[in-house]
């Protein structure tokens, strides 16, 4: 029998550390320098920037697609097993518990070109980035809850155990290059250094328990399972104590001296006339190659137990209880054959999909002219954007409608409604204020939930500060 508690840790650790990718706020929010990493062929409003170290871009976001916290921890009078019951059933394999968070170390870019105008846009920058997605592996979570005894005859499915998880630093460089009026291009290159990568996506087999023979149950495992990992084993030696020593070596990873990958990210911009917009990117088309710091399992095979012979058939020879408990542990253990290797083994990166059509409207505001400006001559824009990232099963959706108002000379605003996995009704706020040279962004979406957090299934904030100079505003 397997322990209620272990359901419960594990639903309590998934629920509160839970992210999403989409960025339905800053995309094409081309007053935010950082909107061009999430669209290559973005034109921004300035002539060159340069990010504040450390502070340029920080997101943090959480969310899952079946319960909140406040389903398992309300205090509505309700017994904790009951809710805990409610929630194992309510979920399926299909809810997942996804987590990305991402930060700015340092990122900069600027305009040029061969005569007075600048058609093209140089940016490049180094980030960290955290992403995890865990599927709610619905049979292994009544397996604990329930145990096999009232399970006679179920077949539970092992590959409902679907897990992945990494953090990365990527340095980039992208440009952005106007074919002509109507449309403009972009392209970015990527190298990824792995700090750490936790896989275990492809797992296939059930487990069974039936009336025996020779016992009361006989357990048939049919098992395909593999757990890799890479740039964790050296972290969790017993022999590395020294905090120093794991500084040095995180250190290390984020300048290129972990598992190294390459991806790329493409986008373009297209103005069918002066007041529509058309554009949309494809980013982290791209791969990482795991080759140091491995330590990978796997379990694959066929195997039988008939659980325990309640007679002592070596008491006679001097066998004590002990003796007999101890064996029959290590013939269950002994029952999987668990091959351990630091085989090398490819991740593909999470890739991302947006596309958005916008309609501009309002006063035109008099400005000089900056060849690389978006739809700078109106005060207003509404629009709708789609959202898609590659996930191990499906594709992770999201659909945006979003209205754009300057304010005033220097003062931007954006009100998004977003459809997704995790909420209907998700309303963003997103505000850039540019301070002199200073450019001040705050981003948050789903604010509707704030009042209650516990019960919100999904909430993210970005912020971030900029030195920006050459704005046409």
């Amino acid at each position: 029998m397997f322990s209620k508690r272990l359901v419960i840790v594990i639903l309590m650790l998934t629920v509160k550390h839970l992210f999403s990718q989409n960025k339905q706020l800053l995309f094409g929010f081309n007053d935010i320098p950082q909107s061009v990493l999430i669209n290559p062929s973005t034109t921004l409003d300035n002539d060159w920037f340069v990010g504040v170290p450390l502070l340029s871009h920080f997101h943090f976001n959480f969310g899952s697609s079946g319960i909140s916290t406040f389903d398992l921890f309300a205090d509505d009078g309700r017994d904790f097993n009951d809710k805990l019951q409610s929630v194992i059933f309510q979920l399926d394999r299909s809810d997942f518990f996804t987590a990305t968070q991402q930060l700015d170390i340092f990122s900069g870019g600027f305009a040029f070109g061969r005569g007075i105008e600048k058609d093209r846009y140089l940016s490049f920058g180094m980030y960290l980035e955290t992403d995890v997605i865990a599927y709610h592996p619905k049979d292994y979570a009544i397996l604990a809850y329930e145990g096999n005894a009232t399970n006679i005859g179920r077949v539970f499915d092992v590959s409902d155990f679907n897990l992945s998880g990494e953090m990365v630093s990527v340095f980039h460089v992208g440009l952005t290059k106007k074919v002509n009026d109507k449309f403009t291009i972009g392209a970015r290159g990527k190298i990824y250094s792995s700090v750490f990568n936790i896989n275990s996506t492809n797992n296939r087999g059930s487990f069974l328990t039936q009336e025996g023979q020779n016992n009361l149950l006989i357990h048939t495992f049919n098992l395909d399972f593999t757990y890799n990992t890479s740039g964790i084993r050296s972290l969790a030696e017993d022999d590395n104590s020294e905090v120093s020593d794991d500084i040095r070596t995180l250190r290390r990873r984020l300048l290129f001296g972990g598992n190294l990958g390459l991806g790329l990210d493409f986008g373009f911009t297209y103005f069918p006339t002066d007041q529509w917009t058309i554009e949309a990117s494809l980013l982290d088309v791209g791969f990482i190659r795991h080759s140091k710091d491995l330590d990978n399992y796997a379990v694959n095979g066929s195997y039988v137990y008939e659980g325990i012979n309640p007679l002592f058939p070596e008491v006679p020879n001097g066998q004590t209880a002990e003796d007999y408990w101890n064996e029959v542990a290590d013939n269950f253990e002994e029952l999987f054959e668990i091959d351990t290797t630091a085989t090398k083994y490819t991740t593909w990166r999470p890739t991302k999909f947006n596309a958005a059509v916008r309609y501009s409207f309002g006063e035109r505001i008099s400005k000089d002219c900056n060849c690389l400006a978006e739809d700078s001559g109106y005060l207003n824009a509404v629009g709708a954007q789609l959202f898609a990232v590659r996930r191990p099963r499906a594709p992770q959706l999201a659909l945006t409608a979003f209205y754009y108002r300057r304010l005033f000379e220097g003062l931007q605003f954006k009100a998004t409604y977003t459809i997704d996995s995790f909420s209907f009704t998700n309303v963003g706020l997103g505000i850039s204020a540019d301070l002199g040279p200073l450019n001040l962004y705050v981003l948050a979406d789903n604010v509707l939930e704030y009042q209650n957090l516990a019960r919100s299934q999904s909430n993210s904030i970005q912020f971030g500060l900029n030195l920006v100079f050459g704005s046409g505003q």
